[in-house]
């Protein structure tokens, strides 16, 4: 059985807007100036159009402080050559990394954290349908749709899990939210459905747990021999 559920929250909805840039003849220095003086670790490279066409973070400058000094042996050379490339490198083109990993704005948060998770990296530039940069959205922004309102979420489990796995009369089930983490009490029809039922609720925005308090309701015809005859 499948539910409809609301729209999940995308990317667009918590990303950081201003977004602080470099271009490809940008030099090395202005680079760190940037970078110290925004209070980031990495930047975006884009072109005339505003397409990203890379990143450059601390990790593709420190090459040239690591290297300055210094005169690696042969082995050295061999296994890090794209290091000792950046240690020698001057503008923004030369030392990001490219192409640059992004996410469009429509995706969802769980497409974006998965992003993350698989390439472990703290921030990804979010771009248009054509490439054109439109924010960055960090591990932070991400957390932040678990700052959602505990009746919030309730009503979303409500109108979107509950009146569909567990419609009354059959069923009566009560939807209760404490920070984040939702519990659903009463009595249903079918307990078979209770998997379900917690997979589309771990699916709304913002929750941080489901636990149960569920009891099998006894089929209508057994209520109806239970009931006493009026006269």
């Amino acid at each position: 059985m499948t539910t409809p559920h609301a729209t999940p929250h995308i990317v667009s909805d918590v990303m950081t807007r201003s977004v602080v840039t470099a271009r490809r003849g940008e030099v090395f220095k202005d680079i760190v100036r940037t970078m110290q003086d925004h209070r980031v670790s990495a930047l975006p490279v884009v072109d005339d159009d505003g397409h990203v066409v890379g990143i450059v973070s601390e990790a593709d400058l420190l090459p040239k402080e690591e290297f300055r000094d210094s005169d690696p042996d042969r082995s050295t050379q061999l296994r890090r050559l794209s290091d000792l490339a950046k240690a020698g490198s001057l503008t923004a083109e030369e030392l990001m990394t490219a192409p640059a990993l992004t996410v469009e704005a429509g995706a969802t948060l769980a497409q974006a954290a998965r992003t993350m998770a698989r390439t472990r990296v703290k921030r990804l530039p979010v771009v248009d349908g054509t490439g054109r940069l439109e924010g960055v959205v960090s591990r932070a922004d991400l957390l932040k749709v678990f700052l959602r309102e505990d009746e919030s979420i309730a009503e979303e489990v409500r109108r979107e899990v509950v009146a569909y796995l567990f419609p009354a009369p059959a069923s009566a089930v009560r939807v209760e939210v404490h920070e984040g983490v939702v519990l659903l009490a009463g009595r249903v029809r079918d307990r078979s459905l209770v998997p379900v039922a917690a997979r589309q609720v771990r699916a709304v925005e913002g929750v941080v747990d489901v636990r149960f308090d569920l009891s099998e309701a006894a089929p209508a015809a057994e209520l109806s021999r239970k009931r006493p005859a009026t006269r």
